[in-house]
């Protein structure tokens, strides 16, 4: 997906019951299988005796994590990691996870995925009690409300099911103190995270993807609405917060954000994406010669559309591996350059064949009528675009960016004209119907918001960028008093 919203963050947290992991080694390898999840910081965090040390950076996880480095965190009996795209806050070191905090009653270390609805209020009322803040991020409010609550409770554990009947939206979270490692989600299930166990060590992690990669089990999803907290003693669960919203789980993970070979919610995010292809096939047909995908996300698509229609599957274009993705360029001129470093057409499987090509998505268009034109340029006669979502016509509160319609060409074109606006032949989008039948073996309910309105949690009262990140020309119009 070249023309995107941006990316979500990767959690993992391993805890040691035998003393014989190596728990940075293992947290470092996770975080490679993570790494599609976020490309601009990473950072792990190690728990040895009660002391956590950490290191993070801008970067990838290959480019922040040397051997020295590794080294220096030590051998802990514990550890957690985080990869990180920008969603709420800038792009900053201090903006990097885990956020280690330092506490009356100890240390703690927190990564988080999603977005607080209630973010901005919350960190209001924070500071007017003397709260002072070093990032812009949503995690540091977390944190505060945890740590707050922490003074007048037993247990981290305890801190954090009071805390969460105060944080609204979407959030999963692994949480380090000097003895525990706890994992938690919204009683929505917004966003993934799921349970393991290597030996007689257990792991918290995104995706399934990253469990293989240790060749560990997996155990289970963390449910929605669920703290589970491991110390010496195992894992044991706190369900005060199940049950109490429907499940809510973002579809856009099966259409894009998981890797293929993960297992999400009890379904294969491989077969979810041919699914779709299946049902565009059903939905969109048209006569052609060749079905091709995008890389990466559009070509299970493209499988699952050739063999429904029975039109042949081809190869159409060739990615350079060796550049970060498209949508992570700050500037659109930035992005569409990059187009032509990342992706090469095959002439090959183009030239002189009227071509279907799979998408999951697009979000302002501009980027996708420069792979059309890449067509266009290696013979192609014909080009039928197929989109793998419907149509992005609302912001999106609950952990990707986007956060305002005007920006988003189906909210502003109508398919014929976004058809002309691209250069394609034809254009095809899923339904809402049928995106909601893309995981077929799983049991939640999907958050589609972003493609009919439906939010199942109030969006914030609040939308405006961080006092922090404006310039002061701009905070001088808001008559902020500075």
């Amino acid at each position: 997906m070249f023309d995107s919203i941006h990316e979500e963050c990767g959690l993992f947290g391993i805890y040691d019951g035998s003393g014989e992991q190596d728990v940075a080694l293992d947290t470092y390898l996770a975080l490679y299988a993570l790494q599609h999840r976020g490309q601009e910081s990473c950072g792990i965090a190690v728990c040895d005796d009660g002391v956590i040390g950490y290191h993070k950076d801008l970067g990838l996880v290959s480019e922040v994590f040397t051997k020295d480095v590794l080294a220096g965190l030590g051998q802990g009996q514990m550890a957690m990691g985080h990869v990180r795209y920008a969603t709420t806050g800038t792009r900053s070191r201090a903006n990097a996870q885990p956020l280690v905090i330092n506490h009356i009653k100890g240390t703690m270390s927190v990564a988080h995925n999603g977005n607080l609805t209630n973010a901005a209020e919350l960190r209001e009322k924070l500071e007017l009690t003397g709260c002072i803040f070093h990032t812009t991020s949503d995690t540091e409010v977390i944190a505060h409300v945890i740590t707050r609550e922490r003074v007048e409770s037993p247990s981290i554990e305890v801190a954090l099911e009071r805390a969460m009947d105060k944080l609204a939206g979407a959030y999963s979270l692994v949480i380090m103190s000097p003895q525990k490692l706890i994992a938690a989600r919204d009683p929505n299930g917004f966003r993934p995270l799921c349970m393991g166990k290597l030996g007689e060590s257990w792991l918290f992690s995104s995706e399934t993807c990253a469990l293989d990669t240790l060749g560990a089990s997996f155990v289970r999803e963390v449910e929605p609405g669920e703290i589970v907290v491991v110390d010496q003693n195992g894992p044991r669960s706190i369900r005060t917060h199940c049950g109490k919203t429907p499940s809510s789980f973002c579809v856009f993970e099966f259409i894009y954000f998981a890797r293929p070979d993960s297992v999400v919610e009890g379904s294969s995010v491989h077969s979810a994406r041919q699914r779709a292809g299946a049902f565009l096939a059903l939905e969109h047909p048209v006569q052609a010669d060749v079905v091709i995908g995008v890389p990466d996300s559009g070509l299970d698509a493209a499988l699952g559309y050739a063999r429904q229609s029975g039109i042949p599957y081809g190869v159409g274009f060739i990615k350079n591996r060796y550049i970060g993705r498209t949508f992570i360029q700050s500037t659109q001129k930035q992005r569409e350059s990059s187009v032509h470093i990342k992706l090469n057409a095959v002439s090959e499987t183009v030239r002189g064949k009227r071509v279907i090509m799979i998408d999951d998505s697009i979000v302002r268009g501009t980027t996708s009528a420069r792979i059309v034109r890449l067509l266009r340029e290696a013979g192609a006669t014909e080009v039928h675009m197929r989109v793998s979502a419907p149509p992005f016509l609302y912001p999106c509160y609950f952990g990707t960016d986007i956060d305002d319609k005007n920006s988003l060409i189906a909210n502003n074109h109508t398919v014929e004209e976004i058809e002309k606006i691209i250069g394609v032949d034809s254009l095809g989008y899923l339904s809402v119907e049928n995106v909601r039948k893309l995981a077929a073996d799983s049991k939640c309910g999907f958050c589609t918001a972003c493609f009919d309105g439906q939010y199942p949690v109030a969006p914030p009262k609040v939308c405006k960028k961080n006092k922090f990140e404006q310039k002061l020309q701009r905070k001088g119009t808001e008559k902020d008093g500075q």
